[in-house]
Formats: structure tokens, sequence, C-alpha cells
């Protein structure tokens, strides 16, 4: 196990914290990755780095940290954006060269969003196929399990039909037992 620091903190130190904890939050990480991250570099706990920063850094970085979340908004918007056009590029190809000049110059709405994915969801012939599988495996699930039932209700009455064997085999057993006792008495001369 490695030493812990707890000594004072450098100012190379809290440079090296508010660089990190700046760049998770511009890549849409979490600060609990970064003080893991500085900690580790420093070898000082993570507690100690969120510590650090929220009682000291984060007051001196305000700017930087609104500019971070600014990138990190940006960077979502553009990930979206992508992720819609490969969308609508496999679900109508023939009009994507012609709407990706029109999107490239305004950005996204939610509402607009929104509308797509649902329109998507009307005009989507494999979702009405997904529907009418998913109808068919909700039929033949409950066909298995009324069949499990059946089935359950057969092995009970085995169960207790093998019970009773067993039990009268027993009585057999003890019958032929006390017989073979009787006959076995010695003969006295």
């Amino acid at each position: 196990m490695t030493n812990l620091r707890q000594d004072a903190w450098t100012k190379d130190e809290d440079a090296i914290l508010a660089e990190v904890t700046l760049r998770h939050i511009r890549e849409g990480s979490t600060q609990l990755v970064a003080f893991e991250e500085v900690g580790e570099k420093l070898t000082r706990t993570p507690a100690a780095c969120g510590f650090r920063w929220n009682s000291l850094i984060r007051k001196q970085y305000d700017k930087a940290i609104a500019e971070a979340k600014k990138v990190r908004k940006e960077r979502n918007k553009r990930k979206v954006r992508q992720h819609l056009s490969a969308l609508e590029e496999s679900a109508h190809p023939q009009l994507s060269d012609a709407k990706n000049s029109d999107q490239n110059e305004k950005p996204l709405t939610l509402n607009e969003i929104i509308l797509f994915l649902q329109q998507l969801q009307i005009e989507d012939p494999s979702a009405k196929s997904l529907e009418a599988e998913n109808s068919a495996l909700l039929s033949k699930l409950q066909q298995l399990k009324k069949e499990n039932g059946n089935l359950k209700s057969k092995l009970s009455k085995v169960n207790k039909e093998y019970e009773t064997v067993y039990r009268d085999y027993k009585e057999v057993l003890q019958i032929m037992d006390r017989a073979r006792k009787l006959v076995e008495v010695p003969v006295r001369n």
C-alpha cells in the first residue's frame, strides 16, 4: 500500500487538480472520477482532492467551469446531431443529402428530435414486425406457463402415488420379515 500524503497542498498540485477536473467536466465525466485520477497522481485520497476542490479551488475557476460546461454541452449536441443524422440516413437514405445542408445551418430543438423519433416509429416497418413478434412470444409464454402448471400438477400427483407405493412396499417388507421370523422358530425335541 502506498503512503498517502497529508502535507499542505502546493500551487502545482492545485493546478493539476484544476486542470484534470476541468478536463473531466468538458468531456462529460464526473468530478468523482477526476478526483480519483488526481489522487493517484498526487498520492492523495479522492476525498482529500474533492474537499480541496470544493473548499478552495472551485471558487477560483468559476469562469473556466462555465466554459467547460459550455464545451460539454456543445459536444453533446454534436453527438445527438450525428446520431440523429445516422438514424435518418438509415431510415430515409434518399432524403439525407437534401436535409444535411439545412440541418448544418440551424441547431436542432428538442421538439424536432421528438417529432423525428415519432415519425421514425410510425414509418419504420421493423417496429411493426417487432410488435408482432413480441405478441407472438407473449402468447407462447402464456401457453408455456399453462403447460408448466399442468406438468407441476401431474408431478405432484405422481409424487403422491410414489409415496403411497413406497409406504405399501415398506409394509409388505415388514410383513415378509415377520413371516420369515415365524418360520425360523427352532423346533424343540
